[in-house]
């Protein structure tokens, strides 16, 4: 079934055979953030631990030294073709996801598709899309397979924070830092830093593999200036778009009832923003909070990369016959939501 511009889409033979993830060495915690700006929440008369109460994120990930998000992504490729078992050769399409891009051109995934040693035929490229970008990915290599133009798709990303994160922190240090500076960058602080992949293939000649079943995705791009990131900082509204983002996720999800119930999924994997963001979609979508798994308290938001990883980490508890649902929302604004049946 296909509406709206093919923005709601039903897949007939891809499915994910695999999934990894790469966490960094080095933890940095919210309280090491405080001490680092101490000065500046004085001088704003604002308190310590606004990171763990608001945002609910106690702890992220940085890359220690002589690790790079780069390595770490064709390390996680590496990982998840040993456990499909799949001959690189075979692998049709490599899509990088990365919001992290060490420069203009050219694209990140040509430094992953020499790196993991993937034939001339593959294709490669990037797709950037905020923090849906991995959904996006995973999308079009199942179209793609369900079309028979290739037979496996490598889906990576590796994001990081360090940099801007490192810049957020010196510039809101600086002298004439106002309250609705710190808080316009506030969310800059909550990122981390994580690799993962997935590789996608034929669902008939994988039995075991967990298929895509179908998602949709919708936009309000009158938004597109509430949340802008570049590598030296993010800027964002986040009242605005909190409230245009529930708004957009509400009603693709209602839109999304006509052709799936996904009111009592095993799994509701959702992009890890923070404790405001992921309780606002519990109340308003009615969902069973046990069935949510969270990562951002510890890892904080990886941007495109939280949610695969979040699945990656959540895949020993799931059996087979579980329902799963991909849930995302990224600035611009757009939603995406993808059904796997594990």
């Amino acid at each position: 079934m296909r509406v709206a511009g093919n923005a709601t889409s039903t897949y007939r033979n891809a499915a994910l055979l695999s999934l990894a993830a790469v966490t960094p060495d080095r933890v940095t915690t919210s309280a090491e953030l405080d001490a680092r700006l101490q000065p500046v929440l004085d001088r704003l008369r604002l308190p310590p631990g606004l990171l763990q109460r608001i945002a609910g994120v106690h702890e992220r990930r940085n890359w220690a030294e002589g690790q790079s998000f780069g390595a770490a992504t064709i390390e996680a490729g590496e990982k998840a073709l040993a456990e499909a078992g799949v001959d690189r050769a075979r692998v049709g399409l490599l899509v990088n996801t990365s919001v992290t891009r060490p420069h203009l051109e050219p694209s990140v995934a040509v430094g992953m598709h020499h790196g993991l040693g993937l034939p001339s035929s593959a294709v490669n490229f990037d797709i950037a899309n905020a923090c849906l970008g991995f959904i996006n990915g995973m999308s079009l290599a199942a179209q793609l397979i369900d079309a028979g133009q290739i037979e496996y798709a490598l889906v990576v990303d590796g994001e990081d924070a360090d940099q801007v994160q490192h810049r957020t922190v010196e510039r809101l240090s600086r002298d004439g830092t106002t309250r609705a500076d710190f808080m316009r960058e506030f969310p800059t602080l909550t990122l981390g830093s994580g690799a993962a992949a997935a590789l996608l293939g034929p669902a008939d000649a994988h039995p075991s593999g967990h298929r895509l079943l179908g998602g949709v995705t919708r936009a309000a791009t009158q938004f597109h200036g509430l949340c802008v990131g570049s590598a030296s900082g993010m800027y964002t509204d986040a009242k605005a778009l909190l409230r245009g983002g529930m708004q957009l996720v509400m009603a693709a999800w209602q839109e999304a009832r006509t052709h799936a119930d996904w009111s009592d999924m095993d799994r509701y994997v959702m992009h890890q923003v923070s404790d405001v963001h992921t309780d606002a979609i519990v109340k308003a979508a009615k969902l069973d909070r046990s069935r949510v798994p969270l990562t951002y308290p510890r890892l904080g938001n990886v941007g495109p990369a939280s949610i695969p990883i979040t699945l990656a980490h959540e895949a020993a508890s799931l059996t087979p016959g579980d329902r799963v649902l991909l849930m995302g929302v990224g600035s611009g604004i757009n939603t995406a939501m993808l059904e796997l049946a594990w």
